[in-house]
């Protein structure tokens, strides 16, 4: 006999409809697999026979086929489980005829039955929603993750006895529902505040400017300076999230992997901090089946890279493509597969190996050469795509004692109203933050005054800025701007936009 099931994978951040057959015919008892699985796939076999039999329904005689189609998508994990074991036991005549019709199943079985959480739910749950298929069929502790989703009817299962007995009707479980309004109500609290960072002036303002605009920031300071402490407080700063930001982010953390079981939506702006021995795939995304990587776990969010010298250059240089257009393109023999990676880079370095060039209170013991060295480690086109260069003094013992300093709260007030007035210029700047102005917006929205003018063309005689350090400079002048209120931009916007390009100096 013959039954078949509707479950989804996922390809990139999306899910592709997956159609599950089984065949039961006679001859030796066998159960084969075919479709381009992979090892963990093939595998299911025994997990769905060990789980059917101690589900306490009897395993089919003969032999079993199952086929997942298409046949030319490469299937992996163990999300297939669930649906093969419910259309074994439908070929086999244990389910009434038809029970699987109009349902999409997920589910990894464990031997004893049990139902364990899956990557890329809430894709599902999109593509189901798109599709027509209004029943989902997902783990429990992936219920919550789907079921953000509107016009989709979620069920929660815990066993593959509770799966059939759903989908026979012989047990009704209530719809999982969620309060989305209620997930973003809990995510203000329990934030660390900028009002904890003593002194350090001119690097909040350019923390400010660049939670504005969307601009990148590197941080050079000697150790101990507080680079790290300012750049975890760049979420504070930045504009609540929207419900599709919302969405897009938890979509491609559950595709990856790391989304806590039992969780909705990730309200939070994401704070990624990788390790400097990342390799490039981990930064940008890769593998033979390509996942996304903490450029695109960042999305929506910032992306942190303490230490950036101490990383690969091959690394680094990745890095161009996603900062210049806020996605990646991950290619591989099978196809490409494109990732969405629009974040906020916070970089922070040392100006030397030692960290105490041009520290007061301690000696440098790095030769010029070695400097020079360190530095460029960083190329030119990299730095060309950071628009803040800030310096990041060591704090005396007095700053240290200041307390009561501005909070986050308040900067975020200044920001959200920054990002308003851009907000407002999206219909004919297309960008949602001066960032991500193209060239034509650049011209209309960013024309300095004719001082202004003067002042950059004497920038790029002296320091040698290349024309992509013009652009971001601009850019940089729009958001203080901006952040002033104001529609023009002004001398000072530009010599202040020029004074954050400190490695551009000679």
């Amino acid at each position: 006999m013959l039954a078949r099931a509707v479950s989804a994978t996922p390809v990139g951040v999306d899910a592709h409809p997956i159609e599950v057959e089984v065949d039961i015919a006679r001859g030796l008892p066998a159960m084969n697999t075919v479709g381009l699985p992979d090892a963990a796939v093939k595998e299911s076999r025994d997990r769905v026979k060990a789980a059917i039999s101690n589900s306490g329904f009897p395993f089919p005689e003969g032999r079993i086929t199952v086929n997942l189609a298409p046949a030319d998508l490469r299937k992996e994990g163990a999300r297939f489980d669930l649906p093969v074991a419910l259309a074994v036991i439908a070929a086999g005549r244990h389910l009434p005829k038809g029970a699987l019709s109009g349902w999409l199943i997920l589910g990894e079985l464990a031997l004893d039955g049990r139902v364990k959480a899956v990557r890329g739910c809430l894709s599902a749950a999109l593509w189901a929603r798109d599709a027509g298929h209004h029943r989902l069929m997902v783990p429990a502790a992936n219920a919550t993750e789907a079921a953000v989703v509107a016009g989709v009817e979620v069920v929660g299962v815990d066993s593959l006895t509770q799966a059939a007995a759903v989908v026979a009707g012989e047990v009704v479980v209530p719809p999982v529902t969620v309060d989305v309004a209620s997930l973003f109500q809990s995510a203000a609290t329990g934030e660390v505040d900028l009002a904890e960072v003593a002194g350090q002036t001119a690097a909040k303002r350019a923390l400010e400017i660049a939670a504005a605009g969307g601009h990148n920031l590197l941080m050079v300071g000697p150790p101990g300076s507080g680079k790290t402490m300012l750049a975890r407080r760049l979420p504070t700063l930045l504009p609540p999230m929207s419900v599709e930001e919302a969405v897009e982010t938890t979509r491609i953390h559950s595709v990856h992997g790391s989304l806590a079981p039992g969780s909705g939506l990730i309200t939070r702006r994401p704070f990624r901090a990788p390790h400097h021995s990342i390799s490039d795939a981990g930064l940008v995304g890769g593998g033979t089946i390509p996942h996304p990587g903490e450029v695109s776990l960042a999305h929506n969010g910032v992306l942190f890279l303490d230490e950036l010298p101490e990383f690969h250059r091959h690394v680094l240089e990745v890095l161009r493509q996603p900062l210049e257009e806020g996605e990646i393109c991950v290619a591989r023999a099978t196809g490409a597969l494109t990732f969405p990676a629009h974040c906020t880079l916070v970089a922070a370095m040392n100006p030397c190996p030692c960290g105490f060039s041009g520290d007061p209170a301690h000696e440098c013991l790095c030769t010029p050469a070695q400097v020079r060295k360190y530095l460029g480690r960083l190329s030119g086109p990299l730095l060309d795509r950071i628009d803040l260069h800030v310096e990041v003094a060591a704090q005396r013992y007095a700053a240290l004692k200041e307390t009561g300093g501005e909070g986050s709260a308040a900067v975020r007030e200044r920001v959200i109203a920054a990002r308003r007035r851009q907000e407002r210029r999206r219909s004919e700047s297309g960008a949602h933050c001066n960032a991500h102005l193209g060239p034509q917006a650049l011209g209309r929205f960013c024309q300095p005054p004719a001082a202004a003018e003067t002042l950059i063309a004497t920038a790029v005689d002296r320091l040698g800025l290349s024309a992509r350090s013009v652009t971001r400079v601009l850019k940089v002048a729009r958001t203080i701007a901006d952040l002033a209120g104001r529609d023009d931009l002004e001398t000072g916007d530009v010599a202040e936009a020029l004074h954050y390009r400190t490695l551009d100096h000679p």
